[in-house]
């Protein structure tokens, strides 16, 4: 008869299925990303099939020690997660800063805002003059850079406002690159679902 040890009796419990304990994703309605109607302005349809679907809106599993209800940005991986339950994060793609321009840190929103102006930074403006007409501030809509929606960070260190913002974007094909001046862009459909989901205070950590 075979002499049981500790080692071979928890091995055999490792290998037994662990029936119960792995919650089941939780589900989403699916989002439509065809034109809408969003206050005074239309937001232009996204062809989503042309959107690769790992950077499409999504249930995933997401191991983090971060609170439920907190976004965890993923830099290297172009993507954005919501901090689900039982292991689950909702996730989106994304654009980041280009190559010198991109934030790592920890921050929080304070500021939520419809349909933003947009103010270029005088360094902006210095890399392309270009953007010397919208000095004074671009008006929201369709056509603007901080597209639908704009969630303004400031930093949990020092509590400044540099200039991060995670914001809707017209230019869908970006999302997935190094393409911004430094913030997080989304499809303007995914970043009107985002912010229905966060309140002012929601911590970003971005590794």
């Amino acid at each position: 008869m075979p002499v049981l040890t500790r080692r071979t009796v928890l091995t055999g419990l490792a290998a037994l299925p662990l029936a119960g304990c792995v919650m089941p994703p939780p589900e989403f309605e699916a989002l439509d990303y065809a034109a809408r109607q969003d206050g005074r302005f239309t937001v232009p349809a996204v062809p989503i099939d042309q959107v690769p679907a790992g950077l499409r809106r999504q249930v995933v599993p997401f191991e983090t020690e971060r609170p439920v209800g907190s976004i965890v940005i993923v830099s290297d991986q172009r993507s954005l997660h919501l901090v689900l339950e039982d292991g689950y994060a909702l996730r989106y793609g994304i654009a980041i800063g280009r190559e010198g321009l991109g934030w790592r840190g920890e921050a929080e929103v304070y500021r939520k805002i419809e349909w933003p102006t947009w103010t270029p930074t005088p360094r902006m403006i210095e890399r392309d003059p270009g953007l010397e007409r919208w000095a004074e501030g671009q008006p929201g809509g369709p056509s603007n850079p901080l597209g639908a929606r704009a969630l303004y960070l400031r930093t949990i260190a020092t509590g400044a406002d540099q200039g991060i913002r995670i914001h809707g974007t017209p230019s869908w094909r970006s999302i997935g690159r190094a393409a911004s001046s430094g913030c997080f862009r989304m499809i303007n459909h995914d970043v009107i679902d985002l912010y229905a989901r966060i309140g002012l205070g929601t911590v970003v950590q971005v590794v």
